[in-house]
């Protein structure tokens, strides 16, 4: 237990006048779960990526087992015994688990000897580490938490006693989470090493054997989990002592600025997602909605943006009817004071080969503060970005890098800074905190509450059941797209569980 799967000697790593790395000496033990966190841009990734060849050390020391390894390329990687399970899957949609798993290892003996070979050590895998999932399902068919056991399985079929997490629970609900995490120890305990990346304390506490914290591209502290705490690591994490719980005044409800009633949508494929709901959301006060993702969340929240047509019901916002029938004009709805920040930021809230003063102000780039005459004003543009960036405290402090350089938490302060400085009176947001470190949640959390305490209107969804019960004054549950319960703010979390279980309401109170 004491050898060293991997040791990691004076790693530095700039981008252009960006240090990302900066002389970094880590130790990860074999056999073990090694935790690194810090906050977003620490430079976590960056590392990850020198490690398994994404990317070229500028100086440094790369130790596998013991010997010395110049990885120039994930290949390197792979034949060193590393694998990378990437928080983005790399993952072709339309084809089979077994195709994928075979992508890219054409030359291996494995592959030579048939596909039915291939498929026997896949069965093999599967059965050894707890990693079941059907070798003939078709990717984009098939739920994220099995695609991640895709991942892994491809980096195991290649060879791999190295895995490399990075951010592996940030598309995954807790109970895939809790999957993931017992996959793990299994793993451990088949004598793999993992190297796990997150930002999520509570993770590091539940699953590692060590932890490593950055901040500033540096390791600025390494722990045995058991003798550390949460409070901790955080403060490691950035610099000073963060506020873990959320302080806020009892909300003091004014005029509904929000209702809906009997809302129903369908998806694509003609099946209920958003069934028959109701609900009101009042001025200066915060409505939270829990449930399991895919119960209808998302659906709801992009029905009342008009971004999906509804069946049948009515949304009205500030007293006036907004049109549900598909054709909704999201920007009309903005002028008239909705802002929405979408749970995918990548997908539907950035472009992300925009600079960043492009991205921060999508929808609202006809306004007259961003125009000169009938043309966009650059400068305006950039002043009102960097002020942004300031008073959000997005990093890097760069309006014109491209978005897709900054990292997801970074990302996602672009979107909240955009949408919340419009001041609207109604702010529906999805997944606040996604990928997001310890002091950016801090923050952010603080900023809804601010938005709350100033009036405004605020419904917002999280699978984070800790999060929907720090911030909301009301808790909905949906589940299989009804609101199936309605509780307090201060509502137990087994209650909440139970109701995002499919409870009945009578049997939850009991």
């Amino acid at each position: 237990m004491n050898e060293l799967a991997i040791e990691l000697r004076g790693i530095n790593k700039s981008f252009g006048p960006v240090q990302a790395n900066r002389d970094i000496s880590l130790k990860v033990r074999k056999g073990t779960i090694h935790g690194i966190i810090g906050e977003n841009g620490a430079g976590k990734s960056t590392l990850m990526s020198i490690l398994y060849g994404f990317y070229q050390a500028d100086s440094g020391e790369i130790v596998v087992d013991g010997k010395p390894v110049h990885i120039v390329d994930p290949n390197g990687a792979i034949a060193a015994g590393i694998g990378m399970v990437h928080q983005h899957f790399m993952l072709v949609d339309n084809f089979t688990v077994l195709e994928n798993v075979m992508l890219g290892a054409e030359d291996s003996q494995i592959l030579n000897k048939g596909i039915a070979r291939a498929r026997e050590e896949l069965k093999r895998l599967e059965r050894d580490y707890a990693l079941e999932v059907d070798p003939d399902a078709v990717i984009e068919e098939i739920p994220v938490g099995l695609q991640q056991r895709v991942e892994i399985l491809k980096a195991l079929y290649r060879g791999a006693d190295i895995l490399i997490l990075d951010e592996p629970t940030g598309v995954l609900t807790p109970p895939e989470a809790d999957h993931l995490f017992r996959i793990l120890e299994q793993l451990k305990t088949q004598g793999k090493t993992i190297i796990f990346i997150t930002h999520k304390l509570r993770e590091i506490m539940a699953i590692t054997d060590e932890v490593s914290v950055m901040r500033q591209g540096e390791i600025v502290g390494t722990r045995h989990t058991s003798e550390t705490s949460v409070e901790e690591l955080a403060s490691l994490m950035v610099g000073r002592r963060v506020l873990l719980q959320v302080e806020k005044d009892a909300a003091t409800p004014g005029d509904v600025k929000l209702s809906v009633r009997n809302l129903t949508a369908k998806d694509s494929r003609g099946v209920t997602v958003v069934d028959d709901v109701s609900l009101d959301v009042r001025a200066g006060e915060i409505v939270g909605i829990a449930g399991v993702a895919g119960n209808g969340q998302s659906q709801l929240l992009e029905t009342i943006a008009g971004i999906r047509t509804a069946v049948s019901g009515e949304v009205m916002l500030n007293g006036r009817p907004v049109d549900i029938s598909g054709k909704a004009d999201p920007g009309e709805l903005r002028t008239r004071g909705l802002a929405h920040v979408p749970e995918d930021r990548h997908h539907m809230g950035l472009i992300l080969e925009f600079e960043e003063c492009e991205s921060a102000i999508l929808g609202y780039h006809g306004q007259k503060q961003y125009l000169n005459g009938s043309f966009l004003d650059a400068a305006a543009i950039r002043a009102d970005a960097e002020e942004k960036i300031r008073k959000y405290d997005i990093r890097p402090a760069n309006a014109r890098l491209k978005t897709a350089n900054f990292s997801g938490g970074n990302q996602q302060k672009i979107v909240l800074a955009r949408e919340m400085e419009q001041d609207p009176d109604v702010l529906i947001i999805g997944q606040p905190t996604r990928g997001v470190d310890v002091g950016a949640i801090e923050f952010i959390h603080k900023r809804i509450i601010e938005m709350r305490d100033a009036g405004k209107a605020v419904l917002l969804v999280s699978v984070e059941l800790d999060e929907i019960r720090a911030l909301s004054d009301r808790i909905l549950v949906m589940f299989a797209g009804r609101i199936v319960g309605e509780r307090d703010g201060d509502a137990a979390e087994g209650e909440l569980g139970l109701l995002m279980a499919g409870v009945e309401e009578k049997e939850a109170a009991e």
